[in-house]
């Protein structure tokens, strides 16, 4: 497996990283299998493993901590804050209050003393950047953490974060993690050229957009109420029609590309996996395994390299810089919201 430099923090990580989404009530109830997964992950040379306090309410990281009992010290463990966590408003955000309360409960689940990554899962937009940078800061003063990023931040607000860094003495974010993958190229037009200005590292997450490129679905009858795509859909703030006119676009394009793959003599879920990692601003992309089968898939693009003809022929298929159903709706900000779009009414 090979291996690649975090940012500038000289952590070395795996070119893939083991997400935990799936670990847990959100996937797979089947704690053992779980176990199994993670176990299976390192052996197979894979250091860095990616959660969050929100996968299965806790549920993941304690799956993690309980994976790496006796192997601590030799994986790189990364998890996130943000989503809520209780009923309480304040149980959920970027406010100092918060994450310093909520670190102490991730180190708990992860049983840990430190976490290596600690990772901003939105970019919030009713807090002061300096409140949040500061906090974390702190953070990795004290030792709690070792370096800590963001996820899903445009790339004016990565800039900011950093201006904000530098204009009040804070350390700096060290890392994006963000959505990318054949049907997801957003971030190839200004968050992974962001990213390689400043030296930080990029963590992509769903090279088979959230099923679409495993193969499994070929027409609108392939999609049950079982299927990761339609459980999923309210997560991203989508309704889900599988007779739609993006989805026969995703479906007619999923042939063309499983074709491609068979002429490349792979299948399209190696060949979705190996894409993601061939971008030169990519330090590392998240796989998230369900049952430990896919995990085995997943694991057979590790050493792949694509040839230039097929990634040619993906750009003509799904133009870089675009994604081929409009923009993460997952992540969208408030400034496109209809309420931040309308001009009040003149006054007469």
């Amino acid at each position: 497996m090979d291996h690649a430099a975090l940012g500038g923090t000289g952590i070395r990580v795996s070119r893939f990283c083991l997400g935990a989404m799936m670990f847990g009530a959100w996937g797979n109830p089947d704690r053992r299998e779980c176990l199994r997964i993670i176990h299976r992950a390192l052996d197979a040379g894979i250091n860095f493993l990616d959660t969050a306090d929100t996968y299965s309410a806790g549920g993941s990281e304690e799956i993690v901590g309980e994976a790496l009992r006796g192997r601590r010290d030799r994986v790189v463990v990364a998890t996130k804050f943000f989503g809520p966590m209780g009923e309480d408003v304040n149980e959920r955000g970027a406010s100092r209050r918060w994450i310093v309360r909520e670190v102490e409960q991730s180190l708990r689940r992860l049983a840990t003393d430190h976490i290596d990554l600690y990772q901003l899962h939105r970019f919030a937009e009713d807090t002061d950047l300096e409140e949040t940078l500061g906090a974390l800061t702190d953070l990795v003063r004290q030792g709690k953490i070792r370096a800590f990023g963001g996820s899903m931040f445009p790339a004016h607000r990565i800039v900011e974060a950093h201006w904000t860094s530098e204009r009040r003495g804070l350390l700096r974010l060290r890392c994006e993690q963000a959505a990318y993958s054949i049907f997801a190229r957003e971030i190839e037009l200004a968050v992974l050229p962001t990213c390689a200005r400043t030296g930080m590292g990029a963590i992509t997450y769903g090279p088979l957009n959230g099923g679409w490129l495993s193969g499994r679905y070929r027409s609108p009858d392939d999609f049950t109420g079982e299927s990761r795509v339609v459980r999923f859909a309210p997560l991203r703030r989508e309704r889900f029609d599988p007779k739609s006119e993006t989805s026969r676009r995703r479906l007619a394009l999923v042939a063309e590309l499983s074709a491609l793959a068979e002429e490349a003599g792979l299948d399209l879920p190696r060949l979705a996996i190996a894409f993601a990692g061939e971008h030169p601003a990519v330090t590392s992309v998240i796989l998230g395994p369900r049952t430990f089968e896919q995990l085995e898939s997943a694991l057979g693009a590790a050493q792949l390299r694509l040839d230039p003809a097929v990634l040619d022929r993906i750009d003509e298929l799904a133009p870089p810089g675009t994604n081929v159903a409009g923009l993460d709706t997952s992540s969208l900000p408030s400034s496109l919201q209809a309420a931040q779009r309308r001009r009040p009414p003149r006054s007469r």
